[in-house]
């Protein structure tokens, strides 16, 4: 999942981690690790594969593989399907492990293009951790896609109080205010941002929309101009400072269509570790 939220694309987790979190044998870790690599490499070759050792009694370990395969073959309703699927087998066992499986199934369903079904998922991963900031980004962000801005603004407030004086989410919420038409709220979440990383680009335009909205146009060419001398010219952020000195400001939020993919859990995930 790739959400463009107003130019800012925050990273998600890619799949790095290959140990299983379902079953511990030595033969089953094998399977899944190399199941898990061609799933990420050929994911149509990965799915018979998975499917075949799931009918074999491959258990969960290869239920999630088929997910991953899934994701990455680019049936992402499906893969949804399949990560709330195992969540839900998995009954009252590892909160931790089942908060991964909800937020992956809450990726898969944003890249399927629908924000409300992966705002529901990330709030049942919030429910079993709500500790962990990035669960409240995602959901944040799923709300932006629906333009809930209240909601959106609520959710980076929870992953501030988890992580205060993140650059990326106290963007996230200044573009969240300057949508709900508080521009006052958004430079101050720009401004602070900017103390923090004076040449940030995504906080400059960010700032520089907030006072365009506000109607202070000399400010926002200042920062426009800021970031067209940081910036490489013709890239994404240069094309987007060059639309705010013409006046104009970008859509409210976008779905864009780059997969990334779900993180494999760890084998035994921490309450609050990250994703």
């Amino acid at each position: 999942m790739l959400l463009l939220f107003l130019g800012l694309a925050p990273a998600l987790p890619a799949v790095g981690q290959t140990l299983s979190p379902f079953e511990n044998t030595p033969d089953h870790l094998l399977r899944y690790t190399e199941c898990m690599k061609l799933a990420r490499r050929e994911p149509l070759r990965a799915l018979p594969v998975a499917e075949k050792w799931s009918v074999e009694g491959g258990g969960l370990g290869a239920r999630h593989c088929v997910a991953v395969a899934m994701f990455q073959a680019g049936k992402y309703p499906q893969s949804a399907a399949q990560f709330e699927a195992i969540a839900r087998d998995m009954g009252l066992d590892r909160p931790g492990l089942r908060a991964e499986l909800w937020a992956q199934a809450g990726q898969a369903w944003v890249e399927a293009g629908q924000a409300d079904k992966a705002a529901v998922a990330q709030t049942r991963a919030i429910e079993l951790k709500g500790n962990d900031p990035d669960l409240w980004i995602d959901r944040g962000l799923s709300n932006a896609a629906m333009q809930a801005w209240p909601r959106a603004i609520s959710d980076f407030d929870q992953a501030l109080r988890l992580r205060p004086d993140d650059v990326e989410v106290l963007v996230l919420r200044a573009a969240a205010w300057r949508n709900a038409r508080n521009t006052s709220q958004a430079l101050a979440d720009a401004g602070r941002a900017l103390r923090i990383a004076p040449e940030h680009t995504e906080a400059l335009l960010e700032r520089g929309f907030a006072s365009l909205a506000g109607g202070d146009r000399a400010r926002a060419n200042d920062d426009f101009n800021r970031v067209l001398r940081i910036v490489p010219p013709g890239s994404d952020s240069a094309r987007r400072a060059q639309a705010g000195l013409r006046g104009e400001q970008p859509t409210p939020a976008a779905v864009g269509t780059t997969p990334a993919a779900p993180v494999a859990p760890n084998a035994a995930p921490k309450a609050g570790g990250k994703r």
